[in-house]
């Protein structure tokens, strides 16, 4: 099931830009996505890295291979390796990155354990995406809003 957030709102009729379920998965199977990448994907390509999922063993390694075949059919490159942690920290309930709780102190807000107990895995991703130095983090505060944490 495609999850969007409504702070994505503006670019996921298009699919301009790769929305955050997608860069969990692409984190989940270790490949690193550039934008101008997939703006070489066709749209149904982009509909496909959306709708497949991408969660028990064979499920990862068969997005990964579908998705490093889009690259090289699309742009005659191979898309970069990540590494894959094997403890990411969306997956952790209990602990609030450091990236996060000093984000919503500039915006004026406190993330209790509770509230971030209580977020899904794919909106503790999108925390901490876009919480990070050097992100364009301007959907941070709407992000928060949206999960009814301010």
């Amino acid at each position: 099931m495609s999850t969007f957030f409504a702070f994505e709102a503006d670019f996921v009729d298009s699919l301009r830009c790769i929305p955050m379920q997608v860069r969990l998965k692409l984190d989940t199977c270790g490949i690193k996505l550039k934008l101008a990448q997939w703006h070489q994907l066709t749209p149904g390509d982009r509909q496909t890295l959306v709708d497949q999922p991408c969660e028990t063993p064979d499920e990862i390694t068969a997005y990964r291979t579908a998705l490093q075949q889009m690259v090289v059919d699309r742009t005659g490159a191979i898309a970069t390796d990540l590494p894959i942690d094997p403890a990411p920290p969306w997956a952790n309930s209990k602990i609030i990155p450091d990236s996060v709780q000093t984000k919503a102190a500039a915006v004026a807000t406190l993330l209790t354990p509770t509230q971030w107990a209580t977020l899904s895995p794919v909106q503790r991703f999108a925390l901490i995406k876009l919480s990070r130095s050097g992100h364009e983090n301007h959907n941070f505060l709407p992000a928060l809003k949206e999960f009814q944490l301010v």
